[in-house]
């Protein structure tokens, strides 16, 4: 069985069953880096499996379209060098170059879709972002910019500058340390350069949807930064402030202005995000949740890898 196969098939298969094991691995969101880090592995495992076969199959192509196949993969070739040249009749040829151009131009729109998705918001943060200076007050004691509005929202936009965003009817609400613990929250995000890692995933879930990896690692990646930066405010400011800020700030919604690429402190899994606030995870329970997550994401990294090698050396031990 050639290497590009083996690639296809446990990429197709990861597709497929990974998701449920994921989200059931990181839904507690004991260890919210790694769990990033482990959806981010196994949607990097899927892509560039399917990238290498790719580039396999093209190398086994020009090996074995002219010569005769050396491999049960060099055959299905074969025989599609003869249905491409007409030995099968004009119709077949027909249905084999219409199925190349249609396998091409879907390449070529998944491709597009998701430049124009990352351009389009990139877009509107710079904007929203513009808009912010212009229209808010800038507080350098606070070191965030101020937009004069009932709704209680505080928000991040990243770009040149980068800036945080409170509105003033989430100030009336929080107090001095619950301020100091949200704008912790915010920049942890910044600092993190998790908007990054948001355009990625979401990129690829509204290019292809219909991939559970993709649409159901998108939501769970944003969740679990979400923790993470609630666990960045709480190192400083305390769980129990973090709690009560998002509390706050939860019963409104946030304002429709703001962008795809802004991060808000009260916008994903907030039930989850208060339930680990208020109960934090043992010791015990994050060691446990660190090997689980470490062992899942090392076996995913390297699977492709071991495939690799026994679909070569395979045929050699045979």
């Amino acid at each position: 069985m050639s290497a590009a196969f083996c690639l296809l098939l446990y990429s197709g298969t990861l597709a497929v069953l990974a998701p449920p094991l994921l989200a059931r691995l990181t839904r507690r969101g004991v260890a919210p880096r790694l769990g990033v880090a482990l959806w981010l592995v196994a949607i990097g495992s899927v892509t560039g499996s399917v990238a290498t076969a790719a580039g396999l199959l093209a190398v086994e192509l020009a090996r074995d379209w002219s010569g005769p196949p050396t491999t049960l993969m060099g055959s299905c070739l074969a025989g599609l060098r003869a249905a491409a040249t007409g030995v099968h009749g004009s119709m077949v040829r027909s249905i084999v170059f219409s199925a190349a151009g249609g396998l091409m131009l879907a390449v070529g729109v998944v491709l597009l879709r998701l430049g124009r998705t990352w351009a389009r918001a990139r877009d509107a943060t710079r904007a929203h972002a513009r808009m912010v200076r212009l229209a808010g007050a800038a507080r350098p004691s606070l070191g965030a910019v101020v937009l004069d509005v009932p709704e209680r929202a505080v928000y991040c936009v990243p770009g040149r500058p980068s800036t945080v965003v409170f509105t003033t009817g989430a100030l009336a609400v929080l107090d001095p340390g619950q301020v100091g613990a949200v704008l912790a929250h915010e920049r942890a995000h910044l600092t993190g350069r998790h908007h990054l890692v948001i355009a990625l995933t979401r990129g690829l879930c509204l290019c292809l949807p219909r991939v559970e990896l993709f649409s159901c690692g998108a939501e769970e990646v944003a969740r679990l930064l979400e923790m993470s930066a609630d666990d960045a405010a709480a190192r400083t400011h305390g769980s129990g402030t973090v709690l009560k800020a998002l509390v706050e700030l939860s019963s409104p919604s946030v304002p429709s202005g703001v962008p795809a690429g802004a991060l808000a402190a009260h916008g994903v899994g907030v039930l989850a995000r208060a339930e680990r606030l208020a109960v934090p995870a043992t010791a015990r329970a994050r060691r446990r949740a660190t090997l689980q997550l470490a062992t899942t994401m090392t076996a995913v990294a390297l699977a492709p890898l071991v495939l690799g090698v026994l679909a070569v050396c395979g045929p050699l031990w045979g």
